[in-house]
């Protein structure tokens, strides 16, 4: 993703979990989950709002392509209904670090058969990485769990591809890591064994292999981590050497991207001083005559010169991509370009000369109008390491970018094209009751979003005035619905107030100095006369909340308030505000319209890495608190007292929609465990009993962060993912 998102663990939890918490009492009976429901499952469209890591066209069909992502999993191209397929929606739970896809791979001899490399995070705290292998493009797999990590959202994430099919033999299949060297399958990636005999030594923190391709029957392998050589070469699939003569230099101590010339019998490569996406300042590009073992530099620009307002124009390179049908044509991205803005080279004369394809391009973002991130047009892209050429079709183009995959027909006129193909990462969720839109989202890198229509990309694209990244706070005045506040990371300013629903924004004419660095969860109360503003710095440390009672014009410290908690408001009374502090397993609650906050219940659970403490619509006093490892808790009170729900062992999140014909409380939505698994549920009986929405084709990994439920239609449901969007489901 454009900034990173936060690393997701899988949950660990066991029977004693489901043990009640000393002090509190626990519901009578035996609440069990009744079912399921069928639901038809869609995303909210978007569109893109992630980093394209990579794109591969297969070279004998034609129209049938592959996308993967650093976070959102892995599509296909349906070229008859231009959109992509999601092909990992059936990652669940405790797999969420498999929805990364490290690298790609087809076999041009065998259309059907896909391979992924799958594995978010190389950390000590992420799972181990798989190769999940089809021989239906994607429609259904077969997986190998390694004994390695692998690292979709890290530095490097868009080099590659580091998995191939041998030239030689359709039955082995090569796999580059990071930190555990050159691993072979023999057996189309049912097992896997290091290489030996591969010439370098991995490192626990390094690159490794960046990437794998095939020249005529000889597999090459690009090394990240420094040494007197960076590309390896094997000829008989044993031996492997240094290839003699490669360039030396700062510029070419990460080979990124290869691709290779049949006709011409040369090997493109771009380098870069950094494996990026970020940190990159210099790069070159060089093609090998693998014939002769020829090198020649064929950089297009140097980087290192200045921009017309001044600013070093400092880049590396990153895609590379060679036309099928036409010998000698080339193109190459830049990355890491900020200040002359990223761009595509083409060559027509195997790169003795080049022109720039941004310079006459115009870009077309009515489809998805986020992308002008409030100017008056969007930029060509950034983050360009994910370049293809359409093997029949040499003017059909694509490349990704930090946010959506641009694509052209003729070299000139470009769109995204990114339908079906949803990425962001969720983290806020208002389904108003009343009024044009009936869902306003928040996300990391792209902000805020007014959905009127939930089967396009916001008209007016993402939330401006001002224009922000990762938000961390949207909210909803109960009892005056017009009134919203947002908040989040931005240069400009982090919060702002909208009178209209969310449509149209205002910023916070002033707002706390540590709001610039820590920007947290926001509320306001329900006639939208107070604000509360809690501050959480993305490294976790955490500051007093501050109060304003005149739009944001002026802020008062809260020192009551435990310091990075998030304040809920009460639906129907504007002077009340509660808060959970995990630390200490304590409710608080405000009766001054937040002026001050006293403890009310104690005892409940503490230290629990993740919690949701929601307010059920329309009511005084009704909190549910939803706990990782504890389950859930209800307080009809104002949380003097809490009761555990036993209705499930679990709850991650928590959201109330639309009433069920009949029920006199609203319907309950919740991302939970009532059985053996994770899944989504729904109750129209106050969490009684649970129906299961989701199944097993649709899970999406971890979907955790926030769910709700529409005031104004039964059954619907939005669920914020880490990844594949917004999900919403419905009764069928």
């Amino acid at each position: 993703m454009f900034a990173s998102p936060l690393s997701r663990r899988a949950v660990l939890a066991g029977a004693a979990a489901v043990a009640a918490v000393a002090g509190v009492p626990v519901l009578a009976g035996q609440a069990k989950a009744a079912g399921s429901s069928s639901y038809r499952w869609r995303n909210v469209v978007i569109g893109g709002t992630g980093f394209i890591t990579g794109v591969l066209f297969h070279p004998s069909v034609r129209g049938l392509a592959y996308a993967r992502t650093d976070i959102g999993g892995a599509y296909r191209w349906d070229d008859r209904r231009d959109r992509w397929i999601p092909l990992l929606d059936h990652i669940g739970w405790d797999d969420w670090n498999l929805l990364g896809v490290e690298a790609m791979a087809v076999d041009p001899a065998h259309p059907d058969r896909l391979y992924l490399a799958c594995g978010t995070y190389a950390q000590s705290w992420g799972s181990n990485g798989a190769v999940l292998r089809s021989d239906d493009r994607g429609a259904t797999w077969r997986r190998t769990d390694l004994t390695v990590k692998l690292g979709a959202n890290e530095d490097g994430r868009g080099a590659g591809e580091r998995l191939l099919v041998d030239p030689r033999d359709s039955d082995t299949l090569w796999l580059g890591t990071r930190h555990d060297g050159l691993l072979r399958s023999t057996d189309r990636g049912a097992t896997w064994a290091p290489v030996t005999g591969f010439p370098v030594t991995p490192s626990a923190t390094g690159q490794g292999v960046t990437l794998l391709a095939a020249a005529g029957r000889t597999v090459y392998a690009g090394w990240g981590d420094g040494g007197d050589a960076n590309l390896f070469r094997t000829a008989d699939g044993t031996t492997w050497e240094a290839v003699p003569g490669q360039p030396s230099g700062a510029a070419a101590r990460v080979p990124i991207r290869a691709a290779y010339d049949r006709h011409t019998r040369e090997l493109y490569l771009t380098y870069a001083d950094a494996p990026g996406p970020n940190g990159q300042s210099d790069g070159s590009v060089h093609k090998l005559r693998t014939g002769g073992d020829e090198w020649t530099e064929v950089t297009p620009v140097k980087p290192g010169g200045t921009t017309d307002e001044g600013s070093a124009d400092t880049f590396g390179y990153g895609g590379v991509a060679i036309d099928a049908r036409r010998p000698g044509t080339v193109v190459v991205s830049t990355n890491n370009r900020w200040a002359a803005v990223d761009t595509l080279y083409r060559s027509t004369d195997g790169g003795r000369s080049w022109r720039s394809l941004k310079d006459t391009a115009v870009l077309d973002v009515s489809e998805t109008p986020y992308l002008k991130w409030g100017e008056d047009k969007p930029k060509f892209g950034w983050w360009i390491q994910a370049l293809a050429l359409d093997p029949y079709d040499s003017r059909h183009l694509v490349y990704g970018t930090g946010a959506t995959l641009y694509g052209t027909r003729d070299l000139r006129h470009w769109a995204p094209q990114i339908r079906g193909l949803e990425e962001a990462s969720v983290t806020q969720l208002v389904s108003p009751p009343v009024g044009r839109a009936h869902l306003i989202s928040g996300s990391r890198d792209i902000g805020v979003m007014y959905h009127e229509r939930l089967t396009s990309s916001p008209a007016h694209g993402m939330a401006t005035n001002p224009v922000s990244g990762s938000a961390t706070g949207l909210a909803q005045a109960a009892r005056r619905p017009a009134y919203v506040v947002r908040a989040g990371w931005g240069d400009h300013g982090n919060g702002a107030y909208s009178h209209d629903g969310g449509r149209t924004w205002a910023p916070f004419a002033a707002q706390p100095s540590i709001a610039k660095d820590a920007p947290g969860p926001i509320a306001v109360n329900a006639d939208g006369s107070v604000l509360l503003w809690s501050f959480v710095h993305w490294d976790g440390t955490r500051y007093p909340a501050h109060r304003s009672a005149d739009d944001g014009t002026t802020w008062s410290e809260i020192p009551s308030f435990p310091k990075g908690a998030t304040p809920v408001a009460d639906p129907a009374d504007p002077t009340l505000f509660y808060a959970y502090d995990t630390d200490t397993g304590t409710l608080l609650a405000s009766t001054d319209s937040g002026r001050s906050f006293t403890a009310r219940a104690t005892g409940l659970p503490a230290g629990d890495s993740q919690f949701k403490l929601v307010a059920a619509p329309g009511r005084t006093g009704d909190l549910w608190l939803s706990t990782k490892g504890n389950g859930l808790y209800r307080s009809i009170d104002g949380g003097v007292t809490f009761t555990k729900v036993e209705s499930c062992w679990a709850s991650y999140t928590l959201g109330f929609g639309k009433a069920a014909d009949g029920a006199g409380y609203p319907a309950i939505y919740q991302v939970g465990s009532t059985g053996t698994s994770t899944a989504v549920h729904r109750s129209d009986d106050e969490a009684k009993t649970w129906v299961r929405i989701n199944d097993d084709a649709h899970q999406w990994g971890w979907t955790g962060e926030t769910i709700t439920g529409d005031p104004r239609v039964y059954g619907r449901v939005y669920l914020a993912t880490n990844g594949r969007g917004i999900q919403y489901g419905e009764p069928v």
